[in-house]
C-alpha cells in the first residue's frame, strides 16, 4: 500500500508510515501546496494511492463522484500528531488493509474508527 500525505499534515508523518513499513510521501514532494483537493485525489487514483489527510472535502469528494478509488483516511481529532495518532492510524491500515486496497473511507478519531465502502451511497 501507499499513501499520500495531505499538505494539512505534518510531513513528519512520512517517518512514521516509513517505520511501518508502509510507503508515503507528502503531497508537497510532488505537488502545490495550494493544489486543490481534486488534483490530490485524481493523482491518488491514477497512481495506486490512498489519501490520508485532515481534510473533510475529500469524503465530500468521495460522496459526491460516486467514484470507487482512491481510499482516504480522514482524521478528524484536534491533535493530528503522529505522536498522538501514530498507533491508532496504523491499528486500521493492519485492520482494514483488505478494504483500503479496494476503496474505502475510513474515519479516525480518538476513541474510534468507522469505514464506509466505496462507492459512497446516501
Amino acid at each position: 500500500m501507499k499513501f499520500v500525505i495531505d499538505v494539512n499534515l505534518s510531513p513528519s508523518w512520512e517517518a512514521e508510515f516509513d517505520q511501518e513499513g508502509l510507503e508515503a510521501i507528502h503531497w508537497t514532494r510532488i505537488g502545490a501546496a495550494n493544489a486543490p483537493d481534486s488534483e490530490i485525489m485524481l493523482w491518488a487514483k491514477t497512481n495506486g494511492y490512498i489519501v490520508f489527510t485532515h481534510d473533510l472535502d475529500f469524503g465530500a469528494i468521495l460522496a459526491a463522484t460516486q467514484t470507487n478509488a482512491p481510499s482516504v483516511i480522514q482524521i478528524r481529532t484536534q491533535d493530528v500528531t503522529p505522536a498522538a495518532l501514530g498507533k491508532t492510524v496504523f491499528s486500521a491500515v493492519r485492520q482494514y488493509q483488505v478494504l483500503l486496497k479496494s476503496g474505502v473511507l475510513i474515519i479516525v478519531d480518538k476513541h474510534k474508527l468507522r469505514a464506509r465502502i466505496l462507492p459512497l451511497s446516501s
